[in-house]
C-alpha cells in the first residue's frame, strides 16, 4: 500500500495559550516540532469565534511551514476570503456551530449541494485542494463528488466514541461503515482521508484501510504531549500507522 500521510492538528496548543492570554505555548513552535517528528502536514481550524487558532497564527504558519497547511474552515464568506488571500495547499470545509465544544459531525453536503458547489469553485481556481469533512454516508459522498471536491475526510468520531465507551458492537458497525464508504469514495475518484478522535487504541483499524491516504489527528496528540512530549507522541502514532499499513 502507498505510504499514508499524517497531518497533525495544532488547534489545542492555541487553546492552552488562549486560556491565559499571551504568546505561550506557541502553535508555530508546535508545528515545527511536528514537522521534525515526521508530520506530513499541519492542520489548523480558524473558527468563527477564534476560540483557538487566530488569524495571526494562520499568517505565521503560511510564512514558515515547509510542509503543507490544511486550513479547516466553515463555508462562510469570511473564511473563503481568508483562504483566497493565503491560498493554503488544502482547505477542508467543516460544519461549525458556536455552541459546540468540537466539530460534532460531518458537513451536510447533499442538502446544500448548489451553494457548496459555488462556494468551493473559487478555492479550486486559486489552486487550493478542496476537502469536505463528512460522515461515512453514501449520499454525502456522492454529493461531495458532484460539487467538485477532490478529497473527502471521513468523520471517525462515532467510531472512536463507541470504542472508548465500551460499546463494541456499535464500534464495529461504525468501522464497517467507514470501511465500505472509504472504498465507495475511492471508486468515485475521490481521495480519502479520515480523522476526529483517533488515539493509539483506535488508529490501527483506520490506518489499515487501503483507500485512506491521510489521517488528521490533533487533540489526542496534544494531550499525550503533556506526558511524553509532542515529538515522541507523534513518532508513536506514526509507528502504529506504519505497523497497521504493513500488516
Amino acid at each position: 500500500m502507498e505510504k499514508q500521510r499524517l497531518g497533525v492538528n495544532i488547534d489545542h496548543v492555541a487553546t492552552v495559550r488562549n486560556a491565559r492570554g499571551g504568546a505561550y505555548p506557541d502553535p508555530q513552535r508546535a508545528a515545527k516540532i511536528a514537522e521534525e517528528a515526521g508530520a506530513d502536514g499541519i492542520t489548523a481550524h480558524l473558527r468563527e469565534d477564534r476560540r483557538h487558532i487566530t488569524d495571526a497564527d494562520i499568517e505565521a504558519l503560511m510564512d514558515t511551514l515547509s510542509v503543507p497547511l490544511n486550513f479547516e474552515m466553515a463555508a462562510t464568506d469570511e473564511m473563503q476570503a481568508i483562504a483566497l488571500r493565503h491560498r493554503p495547499h488544502a482547505v477542508c470545509i467543516v460544519p461549525e456551530k458556536r455552541e459546540e465544544r468540537t466539530t460534532e459531525g460531518g458537513l451536510e453536503v447533499a442538502r446544500e449541494e448548489n451553494r457548496l458547489a459555488h462556494f468551493i469553485a473559487p478555492l479550486r481556481e486559486a489552486g487550493c485542494r478542496v476537502s469536505i469533512f463528512i460522515a461515512a454516508d453514501r449520499s454525502q459522498i456522492e454529493a461531495a463528488a458532484r460539487i467538485g471536491a477532490e478529497v473527502v475526510e471521513l468523520h471517525t468520531g462515532a467510531y472512536c466514541d463507541a470504542h472508548s465507551e465500551g460499546r463494541f458492537d456499535a464500534r464495529d458497525r461504525e468501522l464497517a461503515a467507514l470501511t465500505e464508504m472509504a472504498g465507495f469514495a475511492h471508486s468515485l475518484g475521490l481521495e480519502v482521508h479520515a480523522g476526529h478522535g483517533l488515539a493509539y487504541d483506535t488508529v490501527k483499524p483506520i490506518a489499515a484501510l487501503p483507500e485512506v491516504m491521510e489521517l488528521n489527528i490533533g487533540h489526542f496528540l496534544i494531550g499525550e504531549a503533556i506526558f511524553r512530549g509532542l515529538g515522541p507522541a507523534i513518532t508513536e502514532m506514526r509507528r502504529l500507522m506504519v505497523e497497521a499499513r504493513s500488516s
